[in-house]
């Protein structure tokens, strides 16, 4: 019983701060400016941070200009959009934060099994914001809309992910 208290605790925590609806909006509207760039977000992320790419078989000790044109590239990285367009699409309504922690949940087990760490996680957040942040209309509110998007969803993953 104490367990599934904490466990309460712990997701009450988590979603105790949901995205206002104008942050939301925020988030929403940047996203739509760049989420059909697929390739050129993962590939921004790679140049940024190769440790990231060595984390994937199919890419690991390959040329990023090459592999960035392949189909595997094309499918992985549309797979990463999708995932982060889902949630996204999801937010800025109480009504579906279980339906967010779900998601996130199976995201950090996920990335668990696969031996990647926090320090990767926050690696991907400063490339994506950085790719967003010259590729979208940006400024001081975007900003904070995203950085607290992604710190919910990097607390909810790091229940799973060891530091």
């Amino acid at each position: 019983m104490k367990f599934f208290a904490v466990l309460a605790l712990c997701i009450v925590g988590a979603i105790a701060h949901p995205l206002t609806a104008d942050e939301a909006s925020l988030v929403k509207s940047s996203w739509d400016q760049v989420k059909h760039n697929e390739v050129d977000i993962l590939a921004a992320v790679f140049k940024a941070y190769p440790d990231i790419q060595a984390k994937f078989p199919q890419f690991a000790g390959k040329d990023l200009d090459s592999v960035k044109e392949t189909a595997a590239f094309a499918t992985h990285a549309t797979r990463i959009v999708s995932f982060l367009s889902e949630l996204i699409a999801l937010s800025g309504n109480e009504g579906n934060l279980s339906a967010v922690y779900g998601l996130v949940r199976k995201l950090g087990a996920d990335h668990k099994a696969r031996g990647i760490t926090q320090g990767q996680f926050n690696e991907f957040k400063t490339a994506l914001i950085s790719y967003l942040s010259t590729h979208v209309s940006w400024g001081a509110n975007v900003a904070a809309a995203w950085d607290h998007a992604l710190e919910n969803t990097y607390t909810v993953a790091f229940e799973i992910i060891p530091a």
